[in-house]
């Protein structure tokens, strides 16, 4: 039994240590689950590079089997394929502060990568029986934040139009719930490689920011001078001036990622004259889960792998991760 922390005070992926696992004790509502597979977020790759004040199993994202349940336990029984909810708090309606004071694999909440993982059974969620135990360990994180992105609180209806910023983890899953919804995708990538692989996979237009950096022009232009109905805001305060500007009247804007950083200006006027929504997204509840589990199954949506790493290269998987090279989900195996 193995399990990986960040060490206090080092940044980096020097932080990460592999050491023995001991099992836990289970409380009445209790489960313990052995991980098969974890997969990597862009959020995991930020702990690690600012460093942590106490030990801690990285990781929000993983799924296994249920090995043990405390006696109290109805909702799963051992056996069960299960995913960890990123919100084990968060079962419904929507955030506060409670909800959101518990986050797996951020202080002091412990993670997944590792042998076994514990918590209370609402903290858990059965995936649907065609995916892989690595296709599953891809929806807690990535997956449910595309959904609450697109369909929750960016409101996409079929034949609308959305722009998305990268070919990352969440990027790829709302390429593909925007396609299985029937929306027109305009996709950006600074890669003609990465452009092409999306092409292949349904997007109606693209745009190698790289080459065009006044994308947002683009953007009008394929979309009649109108705009975009939604972006998918990745980057933060580097391009978010540019979403609003690629953004339709009475347009959303569901802000996710800040790959960019979070210096920057923004004229408010732009929000005000075109009555836009900007909704901060950070993941989404079970509920949200349960609907994207129902939305993947009828549709035959496979969560789209890059690469998988064995658990004694998480390091490289962290390196991998931080190049950049990635389209869609890194994931790091725990077991056969």
């Amino acid at each position: 039994m193995k399990k990986f922390i960040i060490q206090p005070g080092v940044k980096g992926t020097d932080a990460l240590q592999q050491q023995e696992q001991t099992s836990q004790d289970l409380k009445p509502y209790d489960v313990c689950v052995r991980m098969h597979a974890t997969s990597l977020n862009y959020r995991d790759l930020v702990t690690v590079k600012r460093g942590v004040s106490q030990e801690l199993i990285p990781l929000s994202d993983g799924a296994g089997v249920v090995e043990e349940v405390g006696e109290a336990v109805t909702r799963l029984k051992k056996g069960d394929r299960v995913a960890g909810l990123f919100f084990p708090l968060w079962q419904g309606g929507t955030i506060d502060t409670h909800k959101s004071s518990i986050a797996r694999g951020g202080a002091p909440t412990d993670g997944v990568l590792a042998h076994y993982a514990y918590g209370h059974e609402d903290g858990f969620i059965k995936f649907p029986a065609y995916l892989s135990y690595s296709e599953a360990a891809t929806l807690p994180c990535a997956g449910l934040t595309a959904w609450n992105a697109l369909i929750v609180q960016g409101q996409l209806k079929p034949g609308g139009t959305i722009v998305i910023l990268g070919t990352g983890g969440v990027a790829i899953f709302a390429l593909q719930l925007a396609k299985n919804l029937g929306a027109r995708v305009i996709l950006l990538s600074s890669q003609d490689e990465k452009l092409e692989r999306a092409r292949k996979m349904g997007a109606d237009e693209l745009i190698n920011y790289t080459k065009n950096p006044d994308w947002e022009k683009l953007v009008l232009e394929k979309t009649s001078g109108i705009g975009a109905d939604l972006v998918l805001e990745l980057g933060g305060a580097g391009t978010l001036a540019r979403s609003m500007a690629a953004v339709k009247i009475n347009g959303r804007i569901s802000l996710v990622g800040i790959l960019t950083g979070i210096e920057g200006q923004i004229n408010p006027m732009t929000i005000l004259r075109k009555s836009l929504a900007v909704n901060g997204i950070y993941v989404g509840s079970r509920e949200m889960q349960e609907d994207l589990h129902a939305a993947l199954e009828v549709g035959g949506i496979h969560p789209v792998i890059d690469r998988e790493f064995k658990f004694e290269q998480a390091k490289d998987a962290f390196e991998y991760l931080q190049s950049g090279k990635h389209f869609g989900k890194i994931v790091i195996t725990v077991e056969g």
